[in-house]
């Protein structure tokens, strides 16, 4: 399994409409993806930051969605709501509980 991480830095008075687009939007069509296991939203309310971490079933998978558009997309939907770019890291999952 793989993670994606994306570390975000929203505007403050933004980070309420970052979270429903997240969850009303993002969630939505990465469930959509093939390979998709799960995402998560970290947020910080007191310095805007955030880690968005979504997890595929293997580095292929997430490279396709990659490929696809799909990643650039997700992130285009916040970019009235970014205080700074986004930067992106990718993980091997090496333990799970």
């Amino acid at each position: 399994m793989f993670a994606r991480v994306t570390v975000t830095q929203m505007k403050l008075d933004r980070l309420d409409d970052a979270i429903k687009l997240f969850a009303e939007s993002v969630i939505p069509a990465a469930k959509a993806q093939k390979g998709f296991k799960d995402m998560y939203l970290l947020t910080d309310r007191a310095t805007g930051k955030g880690l968005a971490i979504g997890f595929w079933e293997s580095e292929a998978d997430a490279d396709a969605n990659e490929r696809s558009g799909y990643y650039q997309e997700q992130v285009g939907k916040f970019k009235d709501l970014f205080a700074a770019p986004p930067a992106r890291e990718t993980y091997e999952v090496s333990v799970k509980s």
